[in-house]
């Protein structure tokens, strides 16, 4: 893999490269729709549509930029897509009905949750385009990612409220966290060494994260989203009060999307203090992603069908951008 930046909302940032013909962009997959949408962050316009994929989850892309991956839950596979033509060319049967997914640092592999019992890590090899196994977790998945330094993927249970970690050298389990509370969306910030500092969770009924010291294995802190100011009302539409997160490239500022609020807040690292908050006119607040800079966040916002598009330095929506219907997941690639 080359060097640029694939961010992952939600998900931690992993490297990818940007070369001349390269296309930064993001990419919205819509639940209730049999679309996925693609966005030019230089222009906030949709310029790219892949069709025949009803209730796409998550979305990736193959280091080189000339695949991007979907997993399908209303087929149940991971849907290959030509990045050029848009055209779905593979259909990759998985083990059970998926969530989340995230792909490989060096391209070889993608890991699917799997949401539907026993659950696990399906993991698939992409030069093959085969599920070659399904590795076991305490309980169902329903979000993976792969650590920036590509060394783990990171798969959190909702039901078995746990955080289940996978060498990805190997694809057999590392090591499982079990928590009080089911894990949501996270994300993760390094050491110098480009290593697994900290791993941010958010969790079942918590407006708000956990602070997990992933060498350690052991939580250190949680951080309370913050209140609203007076005569701002919650707007309890959604799943959870806080879905979504991601860090910066510079590794210097983490977003959260707060639901409950419908807010998209910013944290300094590794402090932790609160930066500000951006008060969203789309609603739902379920997902963001983050363009290669860091200066612009992405947010899936899936009870107005649209994305809210916030500038970071100042914490301000800028523009909404309307996408398909139910928007879930978005994540930023880098597209020949």
């Amino acid at each position: 893999m080359k060097t640029l930046f694939l961010v992952v909302a939600g998900v931690a940032l992993c490297s990818l490269s940007l070369t001349a013909q390269n296309k930064v962009r993001v990419i919205q997959t819509n639940s209730a729709g049999d679309n996925v949408h693609l966005i030019d962050p230089a222009t906030n316009k949709v310029v790219g549509e892949i069709k025949d994929i009803e209730a796409g989850h998550g979305a990736g892309a193959s280091p080189d930029g000339t695949r991007i991956y979907v997993s399908d839950e209303a087929e149940s596979t991971l849907d290959i897509v030509d990045a050029r033509t848009l055209k779905v060319t593979t259909r990759v049967p998985l083990s059970g009905h998926p969530n989340n997914m995230a792909v490989g640092k060096d391209g070889r592999f993608v890991y699917v949750g799997i949401i539907q019992a026993p659950g696990g890590v399906d993991v698939i090899d992409t030069t093959t385009r085969q599920r070659v196994k399904n590795v076991p977790t305490k309980g169902t998945i329903h979000n993976v990612y792969v650590t920036p330094d590509g060394k783990y993927a990171v798969a959190g249970s909702i039901a078995g409220k746990t955080i289940n970690v996978i060498d990805t050298k190997t694809n057999e389990p590392a090591w499982v966290l079990e928590m009080d509370l089911g894990i949501r969306p996270m994300t993760f910030n390094t050491n110098p060494d480009g290593s697994t500092k900290w791993v941010f969770a958010q969790l079942t009924g918590l407006n708000g994260f956990a602070v997990i010291d992933f060498a350690t294995r052991k939580e250190l802190r949680r951080i309370q989203n913050p209140d609203l100011p007076p005569g701002k009302a919650t707007v309890p539409e959604g799943s959870d009060p806080s879905h979504g997160m991601a860090v910066t490239a510079d590794g210097k500022t983490l977003v959260v999307c707060s639901r409950l609020n419908n807010y998209l807040y910013s944290y300094s690292l590794p402090e932790l203090k609160p930066l500000g908050g951006a008060e969203l006119t789309g609603k739902g607040a379920g997902w963001v992603t983050l363009t290669p800079d860091g200066k612009t966040a992405y947010v899936a916002n899936p009870v107005t069908n649209d994305v809210s598009v916030v500038d970071v330095a100042s914490m301000k929506e800028v523009t909404k951008i309307k996408v398909g219907f139910v928007p879930k997941r978005n994540v930023t690639v880098s597209l020949q």
